[in-house]
């Protein structure tokens, strides 16, 4: 097929869709009105980037976008993001079968913030010949917001299960390490993270947190480290790309992930988490819950309930053949459902799915649908 993406080039989720669909023979292009950032993408894969920057970027490029694909004329057009990238392709009028893929706060957070960002998302969606969404979860939010019966496809951000991998010995050493690996975002609970490991390290000394990923809070992440952990058993590593995040995994004995919203639609570092056999600690929030086996791969809490993150942290701590039987469970979970080449399956077939969508409305007569 001959796939147009239109998503941000600087996104590592863009870059590892089109990097495996070239992979796979597919002649791929990428629209993007963000530069191409730190991830490395696959030379064969052609990428235009859009001349006009700006505030109304997603606006004025508009007509480039509508020029570029008329020369194109892919198979397929997958837009990434119903807000931003949902406009441009919307206002472009590009004709072809288009895939609009839902990533979070997209649908959960942006048409909440007023009556003119809901319109503008419920017409993006509805310009789109058909819907995907990383979750069920957020597969149910998208049709709520449509407020129609129309299919999603269901198209998880897989994980690379041959790359990431269990460690292959115990790792040495008494401290019992937990870690997380995501952006210093309120959203994501690291203070919360921060707040129940200083409860288990009160009763169990003998264990550490460790923290890689950068953002907004950093600052005052560390601060509430040193006041709450002062023994410095808190440790911030910075950002990772993302060949470094098997080592980090791999030094770990417990992960967990305590995100504090529903737009955390989907866990891909949980996921991640659960193909290097780690156990998981995770709140209740639609998309971590929905990764998660409870019981058996992990366990769930209730978000922002410090008391009950800690108790389930330190239940983990204390119980090691728990954490490698949930650990080993956790990885067969991720091989059997969320391996990449699954992923890539279940996008191509979404990619069938719209073009036979778009097909039928066409024979039907219904082109604004």
């Amino acid at each position: 097929m001959r796939i147009l993406i239109v998503s941000a080039a600087s996104s590592i989720h863009t870059v590892r869709w089109v990097n495996g669909l070239v992979k796979r023979g597919h002649e791929v292009h990428l629209a993007s009105v963000h530069p191409v950032g730190c991830h490395s993408i696959d030379p064969r894969v052609q990428i235009h980037l859009a001349p006009h920057g700006g505030t109304a970027k997603y606006v004025v490029n508009a007509g480039w976008l509508r020029s570029m694909a008329a020369g194109l004329q892919p198979d397929i057009v997958n837009v990434h993001y119903a807000t931003g990238y949902g406009l441009l392709a919307r206002l472009a009028h590009i004709g072809a079968p288009t895939l609009l893929s839902v990533w979070g706060s997209d649908v959960y957070d942006s048409p909440r913030r007023n009556l003119l960002m809901r319109h503008m998302v419920q017409a993006n969606l509805a310009a789109a010949t058909r819907i995907a969404s990383t979750s069920r979860c957020m597969a149910k939010v998208t049709a709520d917001l449509m407020a129609t019966d129309r299919p999603i496809s269901i198209t998880p951000f897989g994980v690379d299960t041959d790359a990431l991998t269990p460690a292959t010995e115990r790792r040495d050493g008494d401290t019992i390490r937990i870690g997380t690996v995501k952006a210093l975002h309120a959203k994501y609970g690291i203070g919360e993270l921060i707040r129940a490991f200083s409860r288990v390290h009160d009763e169990r000394p003998d264990t550490s947190l460790h923290i890689w990923g950068d953002g907004p809070d950093e600052d005052s992440l560390k601060v509430l480290a040193r006041r709450l952990v002062p023994d410095s058993s808190v440790e911030f590593h910075g950002a990772i790309d993302h060949c470094g995040v098997r080592d980090a995994l791999g030094s770990l004995d417990i992960f967990a992930a305590l995100s504090t919203l529903d737009s955390e639609s989907f866990g891909v570092a949980i996921i991640e988490a659960g193909a290097c056999g780690l156990p998981v600690v995770v709140s209740d929030v639609d998309g971590p819950a929905e990764v998660v086996e409870e019981d058996v791969t992990g366990l769930i809490v209730p978000r922002g309930d410090v008391i009950a993150s800690a108790g389930a942290l330190m239940r983990l701590v204390d119980d090691a053949e728990l954490r490698w039987r949930m650990g080993g469970a956790g990885r067969d979970h991720v091989v059997e459902t969320y391996s990449w080449e699954h992923s890539l399956d279940l996008m191509e077939q979404a990619y069938r799915d719209t073009i036979d969508d778009a097909a039928r409305r066409h024979r039907s007569g219904r082109h604004g649908e």
